[in-house]
């Protein structure tokens, strides 16, 4: 009879809490393979952006980082006057504290990949982290317009 309790209680909190365990372990190894825990380093806030706004995200759109990791339909992308402003939605937080990255700590260019034209950011001057975002999504940010590249036919490489 005890044994039976004992089971039940198991089930009712192990499994629940084996799930939440795996999940935020999953998430901490996403952020550092792709690239995030490296740019929350230095770039880490909770400051709002203000300023003109263009919003992008986080339905519909995907973003490629490092190690082929890709994020779709979780990140929500503002370009402000002052920075450029990235969060994860909440179920998907750990290991993800938002960023605010300073236009002057972005590199931007032009790149295709399978067949698809991207505008691929460089975040970070140190970090380099590699961050590509369909040329729709670059245009909703008003990026084209802040990133005037010298050579149009200009890529950065993939890393």
């Amino acid at each position: 009879m005890l044994g039976d309790s004992v089971t039940s209680a198991l089930f009712m909190f192990g499994i629940p809490l084996l799930f939440v365990t795996f999940w935020c372990v999953i998430l901490a190894l996403i952020s550092a393979l792709a690239g995030w825990r490296a740019l929350a380093a230095r770039f880490r806030s909770d400051s709002t952006p203000c300023g003109e706004l263009h919003t992008a995200g986080p339905w519909f759109a995907t973003v490629y980082m490092r190690g082929w990791t890709h994020y779709s339909g979780v990140i929500r992308m503002t370009a402000a006057g002052d920075a450029l402003y990235l969060t994860v939605l909440m179920p998907f937080r750990v290991g993800h504290p938002p960023l605010r990255i300073p236009w002057n700590e972005i590199a931007c260019a032009r790149t295709r990949r399978f067949l698809q034209n991207f505008m691929e950011l460089r975040l970070g001057t140190q970090e380099q982290i590699p961050f590509r975002i369909s040329e729709r999504t670059a245009r909703k940010l008003g990026l084209a317009e802040r990133f005037v590249p010298k050579n149009p036919a200009s890529a950065l490489t993939a890393g």
